[in-house]
């Protein structure tokens, strides 16, 4: 919408004896710019063109509601015919039965709050499933947002290096004290798993960190996870912190 358009919409609801304007015309309105509409609100007055504008814009956002939902649906059906194909080798470090059927992966911040009530949720799943789970964990660190996310990455995947094993007990660590992160943190965490901390200090700066920290998250966007956490069970797409029910539909209906 260009300004002579907002300007004369601002007069139409703040002087509705202009208006000679139809629910229709608004919805279009709205349609075209509904941010500029809302601004034009917060000048006008009761009047029945406000209520309007108001009964409109609430028409508005429950239509775009319901076609999300139902795009949502579509491409949660769409998931099971193409599912995604994230790297699972060899060299992957996996928790779990390495030849179980159904494999979560999980692209997540450390600092995130959303991903502690992911892990929460992945350690529910897996305790209900046992042997049918195996899980692969792999960074999304949202560096604009949470200024720790970066660091506590390369901490894991530096000691990663030295033991794989104890890399898992730090990620627990990690979303079981998100308040505590922090360089001091890191380093006692450790040194009470009786790792080689100025090692990891040194390691979690070099190329095999930096390079699988980058791998991670180009594969994450290459699949349009743009926030934290995403999942993706045997490929089939979990777009936010959802409840264990939500992975439970999708395990039974891989029929495993």
């Amino acid at each position: 919408m260009n300004r002579p358009a907002a300007a004369a919409l601002s007069l139409m609801i703040a002087v509705p004896s202009l208006a000679a304007i139809s629910r229709e015309e608004l919805k279009k309105a709205l349609d075209a710019n509904p941010d500029l509409v809302l601004e034009s609100l917060k000048k006008a007055k009761k009047s029945s063109v406000f209520e309007l504008v108001l009964d409109a814009q609430k028409e508005y956002q429950q239509e775009k509601a319901k076609e999300e939902e139902l795009r949502e649906k579509q491409d949660f059906e769409k998931s099971f015919a193409d599912p995604l194909k994230p790297v699972v080798d060899a060299k992957t470090r996996i928790r779990g039965d390495e030849k179980a059927p159904v494999t979560i992966v999980e692209y997540s911040d450390f600092q995130c709050p959303f991903c502690s009530r992911g892990f929460q949720t992945v350690e529910e799943v897996r305790r209900k499933y046992g042997a049918k789970i195996r899980f692969v964990f792999k960074h999304l660190p949202l560096t604009n947002m949470h200024p720790e996310a970066m660091a506590a990455a390369q901490w894991m995947e530096a000691l990663a290096l030295q033991s794989p094993e104890k890399a898992w007990i730090f990620h627990d660590k990690m979303f079981s004290n998100q308040n505590k992160l922090g360089d001091a943190f890191y380093r006692e965490t450790a040194k009470e798993l009786g790792l080689n901390v100025e090692k990891a200090a040194k390691d979690k700066d070099g190329r095999a960190v930096q390079d699988k920290i980058e791998a991670d998250i180009k594969e994450a966007k290459g699949f349009g996870f743009s926030g934290t956490p995403g999942f993706l069970v045997n490929g089939i797409p979990i777009r936010g912190a959802y409840p264990a029910a939500h992975f439970d539909t999708i395990i039974e209906r891989l029929k495993i």
